[in-house]
């Protein structure tokens, strides 16, 4: 609630630009070869952020840096797998080094989905999905956190999805994984607040990536998908990002333990038919 008695000074304007920018900050990006993290790393990079991605995949890591070295973005890499806690190890260790032990920004955006009934999951199946959905995010921030301290004024943004917060067909593993990234982000906003770091996830529909355009090259399913939100699109990948830049910003610098949804009014569609 605004304190009326109270008139705050009005801003230099020569300092509203920075608000609104990230030169200086350094950032690193999960899973930044592919789909929204690629998005997010040109946001970021585009900002003025110096980034450091990593990927399972070596030659779409590697063409994706050639990209944005031509571009003239400041973007570095690595392959790692966040499934695997020692591979998670040695990224921060680089990381550090990279970046002379401070972190402004950590974008836990790496993620994947095996679609099953669920009683049809194996034990693999399930500890793939976890691992790679939420136990990389939480072991990420553990690792993160010496390093997001000394920088000071640091964020951590988590990409979950609205399948955390309402039920959908995309599976009851994936759906309860961003829905425990999405109570971490409560969490980490009120435990990490004293130590200048704000903590927030965007919870994105149906977003045109090679993860979605796998069910929505069926025409019927994607009209479904259509028929259930308001804007009547799927979104796009920069609308994701441009959001996640936003929460990295000092724009945002009050804003922490929140989920953003990015639906096009999916959540809010109780029941309105799109006549």
């Amino acid at each position: 609630m605004a304190d009326s008695g109270h008139q705050a000074p009005v801003p230099d304007p020569r300092t509203w630009s920075a608000t609104w920018r990230l030169d200086g900050k350094t950032a690193l990006v999960t899973g930044g070869s592919r789909g929204l993290g690629k998005a997010i790393v040109e946001e970021l990079a585009a900002l003025g952020a110096q980034v450091y991605i990593c990927g399972r995949d070596a030659d779409v890591l590697q063409q994706c840096l050639s990209e944005w070295q031509s571009a003239g973005l400041k973007v570095t890499g690595s392959v790692c797998d966040v499934s695997v806690r020692q591979q998670r190890v040695s990224l921060i260790e680089t990381v550090s080094a990279e970046f002379g032990g401070k972190l402004d920004i950590l974008v836990n955006n790496a993620g994947t989905n095996i679609r099953r009934a669920t009683q049809d999951y194996t034990e693999q199946e399930l500890s793939f999905v976890y691992s790679t959905n939420f136990e990389s995010a939480f072991h990420m921030c553990q690792l993160a956190y010496p390093l997001l301290k000394l920088a000071g004024k640091s964020a951590i943004v988590h990409v979950s999805s609205v399948a955390g917060l309402s039920g959908m067909r995309s599976g009851s593993v994936y759906g309860f994984t961003k829905a425990a990234m999405n109570q971490l982000t409560r969490n980490l906003g009120c435990e990490w607040a004293k130590d200048g770091i704000r903590t927030n996830a965007v919870a994105p529909w149906y977003i045109t990536t090679d993860l979605a355009n796998q069910v929505l090259k069926d025409p019927h399913f994607k009209a479904e998908v259509i028929g259930r939100t308001p804007m009547r699109r799927v979104g796009e990948p920069r609308e994701v990002a441009t959001t996640v830049a936003f929460l990295c910003m000092p724009a945002s610098s009050y804003i922490t333990g929140q989920v953003i949804a990015i639906d096009g009014g999916y959540l809010a569609n109780g029941f309105y038919p799109m006549t």
